[in-house]
Order: structure tokens, then C-alpha cells, then sequence
């Protein structure tokens, strides 16, 4: 079992920061990539930014520049440093990981519960 426990959303006003956190636990022998989607009420959820354990980073061409994602392979964490934030940014944010488990035949994709982001004046 590996569980994604989100964090760090909330209500800010435009212009403001909020940093996401998210933390993987369980039987986990290795983690290839994590990642942040979010998804706006009624739609799919769309990546905007990933971390690889190889130490390379993906961003949305909607959040390059504001956003900056970090991951700590040996924590099995995964961060979010959102600035300037934008009405558009307002959406559920879920954390993504694709991990080895210990003892496992394969990788597994695994999605946290999501955190809410609202961004308004």
C-alpha cells in the first residue's frame, strides 16, 4: 500500500504564493517520478508540473516561470512553490506518483485526495 497525503492549499489572493507539499508513504522500494495536476470543476485533471528522480523537472506552459517543482527522492516528498497567482490558477490540486513497491512486479501509479487552491480578491 502507498498512500499520497497533500498539503499547503488555501485561499490567496492574486498576486500571492502558496507552496504545496505532498508525502508518500508506505511499502515503497523506488520512485520514478512525482507530480502535481490539478483539475477544474467538471474536468480531467491536467499535469502542470513533475519532478523525475533523475532530477529533471516538467511545467505547463501555463505555469513556467511561477511555478517550481522540487522532490526529495529520499523523503518521498514532492513541493510546489506557486507565485503569482492568478483567479485561473483556483482549481483541486492532486498529487501523482508513479512508484516501485517493495516487493512489487511493476510500477504503480498512485494519486493523492487533492488539495484545494482558490485564488481571490
Amino acid at each position: 500500500q502507498v498512500q499520497l497525503v497533500e498539503s499547503g492549499g488555501g485561499l490567496v489572493q492574486p498576486g500571492g504564493s502558496l507552496r504545496l507539499s505532498c508525502a508518500a508513504s508506505g511499502n515503497i522500494a523506488h520512485i520514478n517520478t512525482m507530480g502535481w495536476y490539478r483539475q477544474y470543476p467538471g474536468k480531467g485533471r491536467d499535469l502542470i508540473a513533475r519532478a523525475a528522480s533523475d532530477g529533471s523537472t516538467h511545467y505547463a506552459d501555463s505555469v513556467k516561470g511561477r511555478f517550481t517543482v522540487s522532490m526529495d527522492n529520499a523523503k518521498s516528498t514532492l513541493n510546489l512553490q506557486m507565485n503569482s497567482l492568478r483567479p485561473e490558477d483556483t482549481a483541486l490540486y492532486h498529487c501523482n506518483a508513479v512508484v516501485w513497491p517493495t516487493r512489487g512486479t511493476r510500477w504503480f501509479d498512485t494519486w493523492g485526495h487533492g488539495t484545494q487552491v482558490t485564488v481571490s480578491s
